[in-house]
């Protein structure tokens, strides 16, 4: 393999720098910042501060209102993840089998990535509003008591359908991509060997779109705990009665509202441990049943 020589010394480093600086200012400064908050304790106007210790990771973690927040996370990711993910491989299966317009479909299908989470999430308030939203009056007009508002089961529902359309495209866009990498011959052959649609579904399609499964896995998880802020600030802020308080949420709650910043502080040093030990099980653990064909 003939290897890449740079005539200028310099001149790679000139090429990261821009990247590094952007990593070093909007990740480990911030983390930074956070990791040494959450080892103080200030007032609400910031004009005192005093070390603690653990102190506030002490009192997080033997916060009933965390745990829940923490059983609250671990429902949405899960139910977030799978059903965007479902969906997304559904489509795409129908996508790739359409001869006329698929370029249509795909870019239609594509669009909702395009949109901000809160305008996704104030999308899917006005449909699913009980005052004035359409699908709404459908649902009480069929005998349904629908009110999110009220209801901490149905507004975790909501707010789990939104964050997954959310996301559906960028599934959608890589279960795409996988698909038309499996050879064609190979379906082909399992045809002709009798195996019909489900078969050939669990035994050839599906192993061939393990890597592609697992990558979404792991960034469907990292999305349901960051990104789906704006969502849930959007339909419920939370609510009813901290049903929809994911520990993004609460992190944002407590430092922002309440204006506890050592809690607030320790909440995310918390939140980036455990997404990044959730993140290193999966490559341990998931990637093993991974065949990378």
């Amino acid at each position: 393999m003939q290897r890449v020589v740079f005539p200028n010394k310099v001149l790679p480093y000139f090429l990261v720098a821009p990247q590094i600086i952007l990593t070093v200012v909007f990740f480990f400064w911030p983390a930074s910042q956070a990791l040494y908050q959450s080892l103080q304790r200030e007032d609400p106007f910031g004009l005192q501060s005093g070390f603690v210790g653990l102190a506030n990771f002490s009192f997080v973690l033997s916060d009933e209102s965390y745990l829940h927040s923490l059983k609250v996370t671990a429902v949405f990711s899960i139910a977030t993840a799978l059903l965007s993910m479902v969906v997304a491989l559904a489509l795409a299966m129908a996508s790739d089998r359409v001869v006329r317009g698929r370029n249509v479909y795909r870019t239609l299908l594509i669009w909702p990535y395009a949109v901000a989470p809160a305008v996704a999430g104030m999308l899917w308030l006005f449909m699913f509003n009980p005052a004035m939203g359409t699908l709404a009056y459908l649902l009480r007009r069929n005998g349904v008591a629908w009110d999110p508002l009220l209801d901490g089961n149905q507004a975790m529902g909501l707010v789990i359908v939104a964050a997954a359309w959310k996301q559906i495209s960028y599934n959608f866009l890589f279960f795409v991509a996988g698909l038309q990498a499996i050879p064609k011959s190979l379906i082909e052959a399992a045809a002709i060997d009798g195996a019909r649609g489900a078969r050939r579904f669990w035994t050839i399609i599906f192993p061939l779109l393990a890597p592609t499964t697992f990558f979404l896995l792991v960034v469907n998880t990292v999305y349901a705990c960051f990104d789906t802020f704006g969502i849930i600030h959007a339909v419920t802020s939370g609510g009813p009665a901290k049903a929809t308080e994911t520990l993004v949420y609460k992190v944002y709650n407590d430092g922002f509202v309440n204006l506890d910043l050592g809690s607030s502080a320790a909440q995310s040093v918390i939140l980036m441990i455990l997404v990044v030990g959730l993140t290193a099980v999966q490559f341990r653990f998931v990637e093993r049943r991974v065949h990378y064909g």
